[in-house]
């Protein structure tokens, strides 16, 4: 095995978890890709042998690479471009599918999928900085000694990022059910009350306060339009309007979770992520982007 071979196959050991950083600081599959083949770039350019510790120094490049993509897309956010804000609030990170068989208690914790599109939604709502430190601290124990340097700040300065991140996290994400039973009985009376058109059975097994994120993209117009709804009846009229296209919905895993895909004809129309706490649904994540879903890997039996 020569040099390079044998660098390349030491990269390969940890592309799964250099990818489960990236999708946790992007929430994008394709960018977490990106990211990581710009990890591999970086190190083939790099001399080894003064790279003590691989696995940090491979995960530190990661976080350096989002962290310059998260500031640039924050940066083109705050363009004025008509109703970017509107479909910046609609935004739904790209979901990682499984079928619903596929239930391990034993999968290793890295899995991209074992983060929730509720933790990825609040996320996107820290800064980029922020989000950094939060990810690499608190989800891969990183020390802030290491993450310092990558923000430009000191170790102090780095923790109170940190707890800041921290407290914006929790107060954002509820203690979901964590059953997978329980989901599913929550989701199959949603869309048999979908189905049938019944507006009472729809609103009671939402939550009065329910928050629907429906991201179409940012060329989709007309009713499948990005947008924002909350409240149980403006969500369960939302549900009727579609109610047809869940006639051929399938029940898989989506981020760990129960959810929803709907495909036509071979095609994926849209994937539906939801959380439910005490019997109801609180949120729900729509992707209906077309460019986005196109790029998915989707469970064979949904297709």
């Amino acid at each position: 095995m020569t040099g390079n071979e044998e660098l390349a196959h030491r990269f390969e050991e940890h592309r799964g978890h250099l990818k489960a950083v990236a999708y946790r600081m992007l929430g994008s599959l394709s960018e977490a890709e990106d990211a990581v083949q710009e990890t591999w770039l970086k190190l083939s350019r790099t001399d080894t042998d003064d790279i003590q510790n691989l696995g940090g120094w491979l995960t530190t490049v990661t976080g350096r690479i989002c962290l310059d993509m998260l500031r640039s897309r924050t940066a083109r956010r705050e363009e004025p471009m008509g109703d970017t804000q509107d479909t910046a609030r609609a935004y739904v990170p790209d979901p990682v599918l499984r079928p619903l068989s596929h239930i391990d208690p034993a999968e290793e914790v890295l899995q991209a999928d074992s983060v929730g599109l509720a933790l990825l939604v609040v996320l996107e709502n820290l800064t980029p900085d922020e989000r950094l430190t939060f990810v690499l601290h608190d989800m891969f124990a990183v020390p802030f000694d290491d993450i310092a340097p990558i923000v430009e700040r000191n170790p102090a300065a780095t923790r109170q990022l940190a707890s800041r991140a921290r407290r914006r996290v929790r107060g954002a994400t509820p203690s979901a059910e964590p059953d997978l039973g329980r989901q599913k009985q929550v989701l199959d009376a949603f869309l048999a009350a979908s189905r049938a058109g019944d507006f009472e059975a729809l609103v009671a097994v939402l939550h009065p306060d329910v928050l629907l994120r429906a991201d179409s993209g940012a060329l989709v117009r007309g009713a499948a339009a990005s947008k924002v709804v909350q409240g149980a009846k403006a969500v369960a009229e939302q549900a009727l309007m579609f109610a047809p296209f869940t006639q051929a919905a399938e029940v898989v895993l989506v981020n760990g979770s129960v959810g929803v895909v709907n495909a036509r004809r071979g095609r994926v129309q849209s994937v539906m992520g939801v959380t439910i706490v005490d019997g109801r649904i609180t949120d729900m994540y729509i992707l209906a982007d077309p460019a986005r879903l196109e790029r998915l890997e989707v469970p064979r039996p949904a297709v």
